[in-house]
């Protein structure tokens, strides 16, 4: 066989060798693309997003489109062509398998977490909005999870509501922790609590809770990274009593990515005349209950998605301006944002007309 022709036989059996090894070698890495965009103003699968009632709604016309991110699941195992396929593609992302499961986490874990995290952003969201409208909202401080195996389990349950601890009168989530870690690990602590049965009752009688009790729990020593300190087991949250309903209807989605959104539409139908001036407006971003915009993950692939549906503006929290600015979707201009405040000020400028002032990405 001439030399020529083994060698060409020998490159092309080692390539076709590499190209086998790059489909059934695994590597440590996942995908992200754009997902789906809904808008908040409009339906989803027949019935509206944004289902209120029990207060005066208006016709709410345009665009204030939640935006999402599709990832590769937590059994799926990608292999090296398909790394390197996303990497060389424009719409697609990939990253370090660890940055969406860390710790081993499962599907069904981060399905759980990322259900979690949905509820709690449409709770703030409707906060958000109707502080923003001068609408009072009932607030209190309530066992959000217990640790399986932890001293508190058996003795607080979830939707317990925490009135004080070791006498400490609580108004925030943060002050149960701050009051349990005054305490040594092996040192009692004495929550006073309305159980959930109670306060779920009270609330269908429109009455205010009248039963509360004192649990004593024997703290126990943190195992996490962080500094040893006295734990009980729990996770504490915040739950709300609204004067009237509203529903967001928006199945599989998770996350709290779309607070922000959910915000502004409910402001919207709450508000007569037009928030976006007929503007198709995007955007992203968590949402607390003060009307702060926190940042999400992926917001390359949401600017994408959202410019792919006919977004012309993206509403994008402060924090994440600096990745989303790197390569921007033509057509779109990307709107920093930093509380509820900013993006109603922004919409303002937008239905005027007057966007020279508009704070942009990258100004």
């Amino acid at each position: 066989m001439p030399r020529r022709t083994a060698t060409m036989l020998a490159s092309t059996l080692m390539l076709i060798a590499l190209l086998c090894a790059g489909v059934f070698i695994p590597v440590p890495y996942a995908e992200m693309s754009p997902g789906p965009t809904v808008n908040t103003l409009g339906d989803h699968d027949g019935e509206p997003v944004l289902q209120i009632s029990g207060r005066k709604t208006y016709a709410a016309s345009g665009h204030l489109n939640m935006t999402t991110v599709r990832v590769t699941s937590a059994d799926y195992r990608m292999n090296l062509v398909e790394a390197v396929y996303g990497w060389l593609a424009h719409d697609n992302k990939v990253v370090q398998r660890e940055t969406l499961y860390p710790d081993g986490k499962t599907e069904e874990q981060s399905t759980q977490e990322n259900a979690e995290e949905f509820s709690q952003s449409q709770e703030s969201a409707k906060v958000a909005a109707l502080k923003e409208l001068d609408v009072p909202v009932k607030s209190w401080v309530i066992v959000s999870t217990v640790v399986k195996g932890s001293p508190a389990e058996g003795k607080l349950h979830a939707g317990d509501v925490i009135k004080a601890v070791d006498g400490t009168t609580v108004k925030e989530p943060a002050d149960v922790a701050k009051l349990v870690t005054q305490r040594k690990p092996g040192q009692d602590v004495r929550f006073t609590i309305v159980p959930a049965k109670e306060q779920a009752a009270a609330e269908k009688e429109k009455r205010t809770p009248t039963k509360t009790q004192d649990i004593t729990i024997t703290t126990t020593t943190s195992d996490d990274s962080g500094e040893k300190r006295a734990i009980v087991g729990i996770s504490a949250g915040t739950d709300h009593t609204f004067p009237f309903t509203v529903d967001i209807k928006l199945a599989d989605v998770g996350g709290p990515s779309a607070g922000l959104m959910f915000a502004l539409g409910i402001y919207d139908k709450l508000t007569p005349g037009n928030l976006t001036g007929g503007k198709f407006v995007a955007g992203t971003g968590t949402i607390d209950d003060t009307g702060k915009v926190g940042p999400i993950g992926g917001i390359e692939m949401k600017t994408v998605g959202a410019r792919a549906k006919g977004a012309q503006y993206f509403l994008t929290p402060a924090d994440n301006c600096a990745a989303a600015v790197k390569d921007t979707p033509e057509g779109l201009t990307l709107i920093k944002v930093d509380t509820i405040q900013d993006a109603l000020g922004a919409l303002k400028d937008l239905r005027s007309g007057d966007t020279a002032d508009l704070p942009k990405c990258g100004k």
